[in-house]
């Protein structure tokens, strides 16, 4: 099959800015719980609570995410990942208001790794606020596919993380956490929450720790230390997966520039787990 016939392909969903799952992602991140009011600018990537993916029971594949071949391609590797995003804001969301996604297979890539075949698959995404034909925000969504490990992978070498930052902050990511986390964004990927399938399946430690919701802690971060700045430009790449078992730190260092923010995620040894750039203004 060639995958990349699925270049091209588009889909369009429409949805609502509503307080209630502002509200729920707010309590998940231990922030105020109250329901904002009409206008409420929605905040740097808590977009993903809206155009939540509505499949049917019946079309839910072994490892909880939808069974491919419709939107995205039918890569035939078993395991898939979000390995990283790319964002511009226009302007904010706000909530009240009546957006629109309209989302684009961008690329297709086959490779080979040290562990084998991969896959990546790039997902534009432009929502639309209110009928207006300005693009609010663009997302590059990059996902990878990759076979199932065995003992026989060779593992690439871990790289450290930077050691010290100007901000920092700990989390421990309990299973309860990563429930709501999946439960507010529709995720049924079985990674997050069903600690016999990640262990004896997919053969991880224990619960990964969404990449997304590391993401919305690295700009909560940011958003705590410098409540008034605008996110303009954001992009987070993940290095390695952070799992339930263990605690992990939200770093951050502002730039000389004043305008650049360097974020990342350093796991309990030490590592680095995830990296990201914020631009503001």
């Amino acid at each position: 099959m060639n995958l990349t016939e699925w270049i091209g392909r588009t889909e369009e969903v429409a949805d609502s800015v509503t307080a209630t799952p502002y509200a729920a992602l707010a309590a998940t991140l231990d922030l105020s719980v109250e329901r904002p009011k009409v206008g409420t600018p929605l905040p740097a990537l808590w977009h993903w609570l809206y155009f939540l993916p509505l499949y049917r029971q019946s079309d839910i594949g072994p490892d909880g995410h939808a069974r491919r071949g419709s939107f995205l391609p039918p890569v035939p590797l078993p395991r898939r990942m979000w390995a990283g995003s790319q964002f511009t804001f226009a302007h904010p969301l706000q909530v009240g208001d009546s957006i629109v996604r309209t989302s684009t297979i961008a690329d297709v890539t086959e490779k080979s790794g040290r562990s084998g075949p991969l896959v990546f698959v790039k997902v534009k995404h432009e929502i639309r606020c209110n009928n207006e034909p300005e693009i609010a925000l663009t997302e590059f969504h990059d996902i990878v596919y990759r076979e199932a490990t065995s003992p026989d992978d060779s593992v690439t070498p871990p790289k450290l993380a930077p050691p010290t930052a100007t901000w920092e902050r700990k989390w421990i990511p309990g299973d309860v956490l990563l429930f709501r986390y999946s439960a507010l964004t529709f995720n049924g990927h079985r990674i997050h929450y069903d600690r016999r399938y990640v262990t004896e399946t997919e053969g991880y430690p224990g619960l990964i720790v969404h990449g997304p919701l590391i993401a919305t802690l690295l700009l909560e971060l940011l958003r705590q230390q410098m409540p008034h700045a605008e996110i303009t430009l954001y992009e987070f790449r993940a290095v390695r997966p952070l799992f339930d078992i263990n605690h992990f730190h939200i770093c951050g260092e502002p730039q000389p520039d004043g305008k650049t923010i360097h974020l990342w995620a350093r796991d309990h040894e030490g590592f680095l787990a995830m990296s990201a750039t914020a631009v503001i203004r």
